[in-house]
């Protein structure tokens, strides 16, 4: 069946895709474990004026250890049942939780329980009551977590499809309030835009053109293919880019050369750019204010281009340029637009907590911020015996630990370091030391060694 276009892009902005609830179905209710460092609030949907018509699952995590947060990280859904039941274990995966880690950030994931038919509008649009809900939450963690803080720090913001016109709508509403945000296939409208039949245009306020924002889409979503389903992505997204960037607006592009609306291989540009941003604009003191990017550092780039230079050495119209953040992550763009293999030269932190019980081990490790993590392999006596998972999967990007689906979230049930060993000797008494590995095969150092006690 065909649509017109005006439609197609509609449908897009609405967040109306298919493909969104093949990851997992309902029940919404089908919850990973909780309990510190984890914390979960639910609300019922609400009745009153200007509420969330949906329910909503909000899970926070808290990097261990951390005295006072600096900022919340927010990783967004998008639309359609099975994306909405995808968002109950963003707060899980370890790579997210690896840029909590480094900037003292708490991580959130929301889960909206829209039913496959509804409109996304009335949770994708902040204004719609997800804004309200979403304050609500922190203000109950803070109660929860003893963090009172939690309702006054900054927030950097992830949002795919629907969730990035989520997102973007926080950040035209709150713009002193948003460190960063990246808008995976995601966009919402923005004012002189007019507004379309069920959604609402933006104001666009000045303090929102200071905000870094990364427009990331899939080539297949209307740069090279034109007439597919998803072709309405990239006009959508074009006139975000040129409309606020024109402007003066800090607004990059990337365009992913391998997908189409699924997330890909994009953590690996999305986790080091919202780094960088962390680390340039986080206040010093809780309460204090957002700082500015430093001009003199960014680069610029064609926006479907594949080179990046700096601002001085740009031959184009600037203003009609993709704005990059600084010189490490232009070079980073521009590995990731030729086919998302993005370096890395570092090794991943090595395992710790190595617990022997018979013949399974069991261990913790946190993920390389650059890279992820893969798997682990696992010695004995000074052997190598195994990897774990012995195939790890990814049907949407390289292999990961902990798989991923469509909305970039791990499935369930999550993946658990712990492995077994079928060929140890009843006997024996070997001991045991674990390496990680991440996504382009770096090893870390073992592991201290560990055997039954």
């Amino acid at each position: 069946m065909k649509f017109h276009r005006m439609w197609v892009v509609c449908i897009f902005l609405l967040g109306f895709w298919a493909e969104d609830s093949v990851a997992q179905s309902p029940p919404y209710d089908a919850y990973p474990p909780s309990g510190a460092p984890y914390y979960r609030v639910r609300y019922e949907p609400s009745t009153e004026e200007g509420g969330l018509i949906f329910g909503v699952n909000f899970t926070l995590w808290i990097p261990p250890d951390v005295q006072q947060l600096r900022g919340i990280i927010v990783h967004q859904h998008g639309c359609g049942e099975g994306s909405c039941k995808s968002g109950l274990t963003g707060a899980y995966d370890l790579h997210w939780q690896a840029l909590a880690i480094k900037h003292q950030c708490a991580l959130l994931s929301p889960a909206y329980e829209q039913p496959e038919k509804a409109d996304c509008q009335m949770w994708c649009d902040p204004r719609n009551g997800s804004d309200r809900a979403f304050q609500k939450c922190l203000i109950d963690f803070a109660g929860l977590t003893g963090h009172s803080e939690l309702p006054k720090v900054p927030w950097a913001l992830w949002g795919h499809s629907g969730g990035g016109h989520w997102a973007g709508g926080m950040v035209m509403l709150h713009p002193d309030r948003v460190v960063a945000a990246w808008l995976r296939s995601g966009v919402p409208l923005v004012s002189p835009e007019p507004d379309k039949p069920g959604i609402r245009s933006h104001e666009l306020p000045d303090l929102a053109l200071a905000v870094p924002m990364m427009c990331n889409l899939g080539t297949k979503e209307g740069v090279t293919v034109k007439d597919d389903r998803f072709s309405g992505v990239w006009p959508a997204n074009e006139k975000f880019f040129l409309n606020l960037r024109g402007r003066g607006g800090l607004v990059g592009v990337a365009v992913d050369p391998l997908t189409s609306h699924e997330c890909g291989n994009q953590r690996y540009l999305a986790i080091p750019w919202l780094d960088a941003c962390l680390a340039a604009r986080l206040p010093a003191d809780v309460g204090g204010a957002l700082r500015g990017m430093q001009s003199e550092t960014a680069w610029l780039a064609a926006p479907t281009g594949i080179t990046a230079s700096r601002v001085s050495e740009y031959p184009g119209e600037k203003l009609q340029a993709a704005w990059l953040p600084n010189e490490a992550i232009g070079r980073r763009w521009m590995e990731y637009v030729v086919d998302t293999v993005v370096q890395d030269h570092t090794a991943p932190p090595m395992p710790t907590d190595v617990v022997v019980e018979g013949k399974k081990i069991r261990w913790r490790a946190a993920a390389d911020l650059e890279s992820g993590l893969s798997h682990f392999l696992i010695e004995r006596d000074g052997l190598m015996i195994g990897s774990w998972p012995e195939k790890p999967t990814n049907p949407f990007g390289r292999p990961v630990f902990q798989n991923l689906q469509y909305s970039d979230t791990p499935p369930q049930p999550l993946a658990e370091m712990v492995f077994e060993d079928k060929s140890a000797s009843e006997n024996a008494r070997p001991v045991y030391r674990i390496r990680s590995v991440n996504t382009v095969g770096l090893i870390s150092a073992p592991s201290a060694a560990a055997s039954e006690k």
